[in-house]
This record gives structure tokens, C-alpha cells and sequence, in this order.
């Protein structure tokens, strides 16, 4: 821990993102972002995956995508056996469900304003709520301070721009 304390200034230390790349190689660089850069223990970082994984397969669903079987058999385990294994999330879910409930319903109003042709700056941030359970989770294991000064790298995260959004649903 106090390496990452004293390595909080991300803007010096050369701290990467992870690299935008799809299926495996995404997943790689999150992990790698969460347990090396963000130093989230392994517990903290698998509950962060796994909510990944299930907003991607609910997504696709959503979207009328096709989705892998296995994908699908991934993320029933997950929802009705894996997050509540997770001893993480045991501990931390009186903090942890205000804030995923909230990114489902942020994800929902964004849904929402994009089917009906409404997407828009408000839109494009409300589907990212996330990066909020993100945060908090760093919060969670590291304290507010470290919270504060890596706010920033997970922010970063968000490898799509409100441009590149507004264009996807013809608003730009």
C-alpha cells in the first residue's frame, strides 16, 4: 500500500491506461489496470470483473447482439453464485449495492434516451456508471486520499468520447 500512496500522482509516474482492445485482450488490460496500476487486491478486482462481465452479456442482450452460450452459462454463474462467494463483496456490499443499483438505473435512463433518439452529452455519461463502482471500490480498499489522487486514472478509463458516442447514434 504504500507504494501506491506514494506513486499517486499518476501524471508523473507514468501510469497507463488500458489499451482499448476487444474480448480477452480488454478484460487482460482491466485486470492488469485494477490489480497493478489501481493495486486492488485480488478479491476487489475479480468482484470488478465480474460486474464487467455481466453489463457486456446484458448489453448484447439489450442490443438484440448475438451472445456466446458460454458467456451466458459465465455470467448466470456469476449473478447467482460468484458475487455473493466473493468475499469482497460480502464485506463491502452495504457500500457496494447503493452504488451498482444506481448504475443500473443510470444505464437504464441512458438506454432509454438512446432508443428514443435522444442521446446526448447527459446520456453518454449516465452509461458509465461503472467507473463510479470503480472508484469506490478503490476508495474501499485504499481510503479516500488514494481515492482523490487516482480519481483521474479511472476516469480515464472511459476509452469512448462523447464524439465517438454522438456519432454512434447519429447526434454529431
Amino acid at each position: 500500500m504504500k507504494d501506491l500512496r506514494d506513486t499517486a500522482d499518476a501524471e508523473t509516474n507514468g501510469i497507463q491506461q488500458p489499451h482499448r482492445t476487444e474480448g480477452c485482450e480488454l478484460d487482460k488490460a482491466l485486470i492488469e489496470h485494477f490489480s497493478e496500476t489501481l493495486a486492488l487486491p485480488a478479491e476487489a478486482t475479480q468482484f470488478l470483473m465480474d460486474v464487467w462481465s455481466c453489463i457486456q452479456l446484458f448489453d448484447d442482450v439489450a442490443d438484440g447482439d448475438e451472445v456466446a452460450r458460454a458467456d451466458l452459462d459465465k455470467v448466470i454463474w456469476i449473478t447467482l453464485v460468484g458475487l455473493h462467494a466473493n468475499p469482497f463483496f460480502e464485506a463491502k456490499k452495504a457500500a457496494l449495492l447503493p452504488v451498482l443499483s444506481t448504475a443500473i438505473l443510470k444505464w437504464q435512463a441512458s438506454d432509454k434516451a438512446e432508443r428514443m433518439g435522444q442521446a446526448d452529452a447527459r446520456s453518454y455519461v449516465w452509461r458509465a456508471g461503472y467507473y463510479d463502482l470503480v472508484l469506490l471500490t478503490v476508495q474501499l480498499c485504499h481510503g479516500v486520499g488514494v481515492a482523490t489522487a487516482f480519481s483521474h486514472v479511472v476516469m480515464q478509463m472511459y476509452g469512448e468520447t462523447l464524439g465517438e458516442y454522438l456519432k454512434e447514434f447519429g447526434n454529431a
